[in-house]
């Protein structure tokens, strides 16, 4: 093999290498986890090292906004156990939390969760569940069943 070939094939490997370990840290920094707030609580200190999704309802009259900043807690309730959890959240991002965002929204918020018992969120997304069901007496409302319209699949 001539110098000139073997220079190029040894140039070629660490190329592909590093753009290969980019593309990896990439992804695994990136990836988040969906959770519960009762899968959350029950992750132990695996908990504090991902980054995660959480939803929930938003707790009528916890909302605390400033600005891009807000402090809140997300409900949820086993519906065959009727157990709550309670999750509270301080949202630091660099919008203000969307319009949707109110009470009794539902909310998927993304970020760590802290030591403190704190989610420290980095996003929200919200909407109003009643915005997207159909009012009664409509079209959609009187469907045939097994179709499912497009206002109250949210699209």
């Amino acid at each position: 093999m001539a110098p000139q070939t073997l220079k190029f094939a040894v140039v070629s490997i660490v190329i592909l290498s590093s753009l290969g370990y980019l593309a990896y840290t990439g992804v695994q920094e990136s990836k988040s986890y969906y959770v519960t707030i009762a899968e959350l609580h029950k992750l132990g200190d695996t908990a504090y090292t991902r980054r995660l999704r959480v939803g929930g309802n938003v707790e009528p009259g916890s909302i605390h906004q400033a600005g891009t900043h807000a402090d809140f807690v997300i409900v949820e309730e086993d519906p065959q156990t009727k157990e709550r959890q309670e999750l509270r959240v301080s949202y630091k991002g660099n919008e203000p939390p969307p319009d949707t965002f109110k009470d009794n929204a539902q909310a998927l918020v993304m970020g760590g969760f802290g030591k403190d018992g704190v989610f420290h969120a980095t996003e929200i997304q919200a909407k109003c569940a009643s915005k997207y069901a159909a009012k009664p007496g409509t079209a959609a409302a009187s469907a045939p069943a097994g179709s499912t319209p497009a206002a109250a699949k949210g699209y």
